[in-house]
């Protein structure tokens, strides 16, 4: 009987955190900035994709919150996978996480589910466009909560910032609601 007590109190114990981790984490998304995010605008071809990106803007959110000088890298590994290397600054600290996505939608590659801290946390990245020549790209996911605008230089001219701006306006998005970020 106290084993039985015991494993439905621990079992009690054991939802009751789930239930609050994912109360928090929908607690602490960033407000929708568009409502209808569009299907990607074209195919990504994977190999020229990869590579360093710098984050030109994004819409801030929980986990990047405060970070400056942020990039992206993106590696194919052996098993077909891609390595995510995401790193930034706050307050002089480096920040640093790795993840690993895979494409879900092999016809255009534009879809990709990406994992952080193990199966834990997974989310959508969708490629929503991206200059001919993989210069810049724009990155969302389907809730509209986040994005994130990418170049190949860490400052690129002001005619291509703006121009990037205005191709996130024509995507649906608020570009006002979107965070600058400083690159060294």
């Amino acid at each position: 009987m106290k084993q039985t007590t015991a494993l439905k109190i621990a079992t009690g114990v054991a939802a009751a955190a789930l239930g609050g981790i994912f109360l928090y984490s929908r607690a602490t998304r960033p407000p929708v900035i568009n409502p209808k995010v569009p299907e990607p605008a074209k195919p990504v071809e994977l190999a020229r994709y990869l590579g360093k990106w710098f984050e030109l803007a994004r819409h801030e959110n929980r986990f990047q919150k405060g970070l400056n000088s942020v990039t992206a890298e993106y590696t194919l590994e052996p098993d077909g996978r891609i390595l995510v290397d995401n790193a930034g600054s706050h307050d002089h600290k480096y920040s640093f996480v790795e993840g690993h996505a895979i494409v879900v939608d092999e016809a255009t590659n534009a879809k990709l589910k990406v994992a952080f801290f193990g199966p834990l946390y997974t989310g959508d990245y969708w490629v929503l466009d991206h200059g001919d020549d993989y210069d810049w790209s724009i990155v969302g996911e389907p809730s509209g909560r986040y994005l994130w605008v990418l170049h190949r230089e860490p400052k690129p001219s002001r005619a291509v910032v703006e121009a990037l701006f205005k191709r996130v306006e024509a995507l649906g998005y608020d570009r006002w609601a979107l965070r600058i970020t400083q690159q060294r």
